[in-house]
C-alpha cells in the first residue's frame, strides 16, 4: 500500500479551473490588503482574553522574587547531613509568606512550599526523606546543594521580555503578565465588525416554530455560527439580520454596514443565481478583489472593500460558509488585530480512509481523529451537512486531484488551531 502524498501546489491555470484563484493565491490576496490598525487602548489584565497585544511587555521584577522551597520538608545545610542519617533539631518553621531567622549550623528548619529560604540553608530535604522524632528530624538522604530550591529569577530575570507585541493573550499570557505584577496591559482596540445574512427562505429560531415554517424556509444556522466565531475573536459586532433577496436591499444595507466599521461579513447571496446580489451590490456599493475560489466546500467567496471596511461575503451554505471564515476570513482578522502568527499549524496524518473520487478543486474534509492516532471521514460531505462540523476535529487539505488510500499521510488542519 501506498504510504506516501506528495502535495502540489494546487494550479490556476487548470481549464476547468479558470477564473478560480487557488487557496493559497487567495489568501494571500486578501492578506496583502490588510493592514494592522494602529489604535490601541489599555485593560485590565483581568479582561485581557483574546485581545492582542500592541508593544512588548518587560518584567520589572524577579519571579520568582526570592529563594524558595519547592517541597514540603526541611531547610537545611548540606554539610551537616552528609552521612545520610544526620539528627538534627528543628528550630524555626516557615510557611510560605513568612520570613524565617537565619538557619544556624547543626539545626533545620520545618519548611512549606513557596516559603523564602532562610539564610545560611542551602538545600530542602522533601519531608518523605525524613523521621520526626520529637522536635528533632532524621534526614533520611544526603541532599545536593540547591536540592528542591526554586533559584530568584529561575523562570523570569527582571529587565527581560516576556511577551512580545503582536501576541494574542490566552490565560498562560495573562498568568505570565500577572506574576511579574503587570495590572494593565496596551491591546489593539476590538475590531468594527458589521453582518448581515441573505436569502428570504431565512428564518430564526424563537421567532418562527419548527411547525410554523414556510414550505422551502430553513433555520439561519450561519447567523450562529459566524457570530460565534466572531466573538472567539474579540470582536465588536454589530448584526443587521436579514436582508431581503433584492439588489436595492442588499445595497442599502452595505452603505449602512460601511459606516464606522472595520469589517463586514455577510453570508449568502454570491453564487451565480438570479437572486445573488451580493456580489453586484458590492461592484456597485464599493469593489470587488476576489471572487471564487478553486476549493471545495466554498467556491463563491467574495472579498473586496466597501468604503473604508473590509468585505466577506461568505457563501451561504453553512460549511461553506464556516470553513471560509476559518481559512480567510480569521487570518485577515488577525493580521488586521496586529497579530504576528497568523499560519494555522498542520499536522501530517494517517488517513484511515479512502477518498477515491478527488476533486478538481482543493478539498477540505471533515475528520475525527480516532483512538489509533488516525483519521476517520465523516459519511457526507456535503457543504450543508453541518453536523460534520460538529463530529469533525478538523480538516484534512486535500489537493486537488489527489485521491487518498488507507494508510497514505495526510495535511489535517485541527479546528484547535482555528478557534
Amino acid at each position: 500500500m501506498n504510504t506516501n502524498l506528495t502535495f502540489p501546489g494546487p494550479s490556476t491555470t487548470t481549464p476547468a479551473l479558470k477564473g478560480m484563484l487557488s487557496v493559497s493565491d487567495a489568501l494571500e490576496k486578501i492578506l496583502k490588503a490588510v493592514q494592522p490598525l494602529a489604535q490601541s487602548e489599555a485593560v485590565e489584565t483581568l479582561n485581557a482574553l483574546n485581545r492582542v497585544l500592541a508593544a512588548l511587555v518587560l518584567a520589572e521584577i524577579d519571579v520568582p522574587p526570592m529563594h524558595n522551597s519547592a517541597m514540603d520538608g526541611y531547610a537545611v545545610r548540606v554539610a551537616d547531613c552528609s552521612n545520610g542519617s544526620a539528627r538534627l533539631p528543628v528550630t524555626q518553621r516557615i510557611p510560605a509568606g513568612q520570613v524565617g531567622m537565619p538557619l544556624q549550623p547543626g539545626t533545620a528548619a520545618r519548611i512549606f512550599t513557596g516559603a523564602m529560604i532562610p539564610d545560611g540553608a542551602d538545600a530542602v530535604v522533601m519531608q518523605e526523606r525524613c523521621t520526626a522524632e520529637g522536635d528533632q528530624i532524621v534526614i533520611n538522604h544526603v541532599p545536593a546543594p540547591s536540592e528542591n530550591i526554586r533559584r530568584r529569577g529561575e523562570d523570569i530575570a527582571a529587565g527581560t521580555q516576556i511577551l512580545a507585541g503582536g501576541t494574542r493573550l490566552r490565560a498562560q499570557e495573562l498568568g505570565l503578565a500577572a506574576s511579574v505584577g503587570i495590572a494593565r496591559l496596551n491591546v489593539t482596540r476590538r475590531i468594527r465588525v458589521a453582518v448581515f445574512f441573505t436569502g428570504d427562505e431565512l428564518a430564526m429560531p424563537g421567532e418562527v416554530a419548527p411547525d410554523q415554517l414556510k414550505p422551502g424556509a430553513i433555520y439561519n444556522s450561519n447567523r450562529f455560527v459566524l457570530r460565534g466565531l466572531l466573538e472567539n475573536l474579540g470582536c465588536e459586532i454589530t448584526d443587521f439580520g436579514i436582508v431581503p433577496d433584492s439588489l436595492e436591499a442588499t445595497r442599502a444595507t452595505l452603505r449602512q454596514a460601511a459606516e464606522g466599521y472595520d469589517c463586514i461579513v455577510t453570508s449568502g447571496g454570491v453564487s451565480v443565481g438570479e437572486e445573488d446580489h451580493v456580489k453586484a451590490a458590492v461592484e456597485a456599493e464599493g469593489t470587488l478583489n476576489l471572487w471564487q475560489i478553486a476549493m471545495k466546500p466554498g467556491k463563491p467567496l467574495a472579498f473586496g472593500k466597501v468604503g473604508s471596511a473590509l468585505f466577506f461575503g461568505l457563501p451561504g451554505n453553512p460549511v461553506s460558509s464556516f470553513v471560509t471564515f476559518l481559512l480567510f476570513v480569521r487570518p485577515a482578522l488577525l493580521r488586521l488585530q496586529g497579530v504576528v502568527n497568523i499560519v494555522p499549524r498542520h499536522y501530517l496524518m494517517r488517513a484511515d480512509f479512502d477518498w477515491p473520487k478527488a476533486d478538481k478543486r482543493q478539498e477540505y474534509l471533515r475528520v475525527q481523529v480516532n483512538a489509533q492516532a488516525g483519521l476517520d471521514l465523516y459519511p457526507s460531505q456535503g457543504s450543508a451537512v453541518l453536523s460534520s462540523a460538529v463530529w469533525g476535529d478538523g480538516l484534512v487539505e486535500n489537493p486537488g486531484g489527489q485521491v487518498i488510500a488507507q494508510g497514505n499521510h495526510v495535511r489535517f488542519l485541527p479546528f484547535a488551531e482555528l478557534m
